[in-house]
């Protein structure tokens, strides 16, 4: 556990810089979400700790076999913080604002066609919002989405380049997969596989299934307002940072189970060569 240490504490310490960040950058922010903030990072950082300190699996997938969740939370980090260099724009100006303003508006103008995801997100406003309004949700929905992409990409190059999960060390199902019982419920290969469609497919469908999800949502709670920074922020990084995450997932289970079929091929391989031997 000594040996864990270290990279827990520097891995809570990122979560509570995740958590915080749109709070330090989005001016004037009330004592009330300040303090709902500190709670929020102070589970985050220990939920963390206490994962990664330990030996034995907990919740945390893929916990041993980077750069898995190192991919994902860098791309989570960069949409908080790009949103809130976003948000922070609109009170002060400056140029690294007025940059990160025009790339996510140019994505989000370049998408927003019929039907398309940043269309659809825009609906959730209320049919009161000004132009305003929807112009810098599409910029925010058009950022995220474009971080989303590059993360899934970077994923996608890295697992071809260092072959992984064969990067230098074992695979250990049990703690990477704590929620996977690979001795229950059929062939592990097809179960592998079955999950891998299923967070794939569900992966493709959430961001068109979301925004109707809060229209529906908003009829008990009330509609969502770009007014409220904390709001948005955390809503577009979840639209964006949810579908790209399941994508990731999906095509780690295709490729465990693409491993799983390569060793039960060289497993019958060698049997055979040794029963022609014998003969």
């Amino acid at each position: 556990m000594s040996n864990r240490l270290p990279s827990a504490i520097a891995r809570a310490f990122f979560m509570v810089l995740l958590v915080a960040t749109p709070a330090l950058m989005v001016p004037h922010v009330s004592t009330d979400t300040t303090q709902i903030v500190v709670l929020i990072a102070m589970f985050a950082a220990a939920l963390t700790f206490f994962e990664y300190a330990t030996d034995y699996p907990g919740l945390v997938e893929f916990r041993d076999a980077p750069p898995f969740n190192r991919i994902r939370f860098t791309g989570l980090y960069f949409t908080v913080f790009l949103l809130s260099v976003l948000v922070r724009g609109q009170t002060i100006d400056s140029t690294s604002t007025q940059f990160v303003e025009a790339v996510g508006s140019l994505i989000g103008q370049a998408i927003d066609i019929p039907y398309s995801p940043v269309r659809l997100i825009t609906l959730m406003l209320p049919e009161t919002a000004s132009a305003l309004d929807i112009d810098t949700l599409r910029t925010a929905s058009g950022m995220a989405y474009l971080i989303s992409l590059v993360s899934l990409a970077v994923f996608m190059i890295v697992l071809r380049v260092s072959n992984w999960p064969h990067n230098g060390r074992k695979f250990n199902f049990w703690v990477n997969l704590p929620m996977f019982d690979p001795t229950t419920g059929g062939d592990v290969v097809d179960r592998l596989e079955r999950d891998s469609r299923f967070n794939v497919a569900l992966g493709f469908m959430l961001p068109f299934l979301t925004p109707a999800i809060v229209k529906v949502a908003s009829g008990f709670f009330g509609s969502i307002s770009v007014t409220n920074d904390m709001t948005m922020i955390w809503t577009i990084t979840a639209w964006a940072f949810l579908p790209a995450s399941l994508f990731m997932r999906g095509i780690a289970m295709q490729r465990l189970a693409d491993m799983i079929k390569d060793q039960r091929a060289r497993h019958v391989a060698q049997q055979s060569e040794v029963g022609v031997q014998r003969a």
